[in-house]
């Protein structure tokens, strides 16, 4: 049996400590209060998921340790939980996005944090993969990554089961930016569905963003395979489609003409793609690589171009379209 920990008890971090504790694994889950604690435990009864508000008891001997807090939680997470966890343990990050202040990948947070000398033992969880459908025991698929692929097997094996299909790959890198860069583009085919600019105007939008991802990945030195497998295209379509899309609906309602704060505070759940955009404006920026549709959808954002402005950065010769 391995005592896996997850820090983070939000909708995605519930169902994989659901999807641990369906295989007879111990799961211990990491809650921001007691009260939230006592509430999911009334909600999952059982011995194999124990929620709790205490950080040392959540720790205690974990061998496999899944950060499923926001983005931009996870430095204060990885911070809270350093000296509770240990160096042998696999740490694994289930969020998807990038550091707003910094441009970091989560890996690279969890190295700072934890004090690892390396990559060794840290890993990656990213796919099209909506919470809702899978406690439901619809069909899904995610991606694993790891630089070790004994620490993949080890985390695919945990997390797989009869209709969640786990596949493994060594790109952390890719992985890592695909699941967090996908929500920007999200947020700018919302805006195209707002604007009813229709099908056609969406795909080539979701397009054009793909291709300055996919360049930005290979410019990062990620595999360009990647941006094509689950983790990549198959994330981005289910999140540019889906209504479940927090990302989706966000740029949706802005196109509507609601100001950026009003969106946000009319949702439950945060919106990953917002403070992505700011990362991924940081990223560009400090290694000079052009992103303009990336960049309008930032200037949207932050208040200097109305939604309708993007449109002339797909659908007007863009010069990064391939033929």
């Amino acid at each position: 049996m391995t005592r896996v920990t997850i820090i983070g008890a939000t909708t995605w971090g519930n169902t994989l400590a659901s999807l641990i504790s369906a295989k007879g694994e111990a799961v211990r889950v990491w809650a921001k209060s007691p009260e939230q604690a006592a509430s999911l435990q009334g909600k999952y009864p059982g011995e194999r998921m124990l929620f709790s508000a205490d950080p040392s008891f959540v720790a205690e001997n974990c061998e496999v340790a899944i950060f499923a807090v926001p983005a931009q939680s996870v430095r204060r997470a990885a911070r809270l939980f350093a000296g509770r966890l240990d160096n042998s343990a696999v740490l694994a990050s289930a969020a998807k996005g990038l550091e707003a202040a910094t441009g970091k990948r989560m890996t690279e947070v969890l190295v700072e944090e934890t004090g690892r000398k390396s990559s060794n033992g840290l890993a990656v969880i990213s796919g099209p993969n909506l919470s809702g459908e899978i406690n439901s025991g619809l069909p899904a698929v995610t991606v694993v990554a790891s630089h070790e692929y004994r620490t993949a097997e080890q985390l695919a094996d945990l997390i797989s089961s009869s209709s969640f299909s786990v596949y493994t790959s060594p790109d952390v890198k890719g992985v890592e930016l695909c699941g967090a860069l996908k929500n920007v583009i999200a947020l700018g085919a919302g805006m195209s569905d707002g604007l009813k600019l229709g099908s056609n105007a969406k795909a080539a939008l979701v397009t054009v963003g793909w291709q300055e991802v996919t360049g930005l990945g290979r410019n990062m030195g990620a595999d360009e395979n990647t941006f094509m497998s689950f983790a990549g295209l198959g994330d981005l379509v289910t999140t540019c489609i889906s209504p479940l899309s927090r990302n989706y609906h966000a740029g949706y309602e802005l196109a509507g003409g609601k100001p950026l704060a009003e969106v946000l505070a009319g949702m439950s759940n945060v919106v990953e793609g917002v403070d992505t955009t700011r990362a991924t404006h940081l990223l560009a920026t400090r290694i000079n690589y052009p992103m303009p549709l990336m960049e309008a959808i930032y200037r949207v954002l932050i208040g200097e171009l109305e939604p309708a402005g993007i449109k002339r950065f797909f659908l007007n010769g863009h010069t990064s379209a391939a033929i």
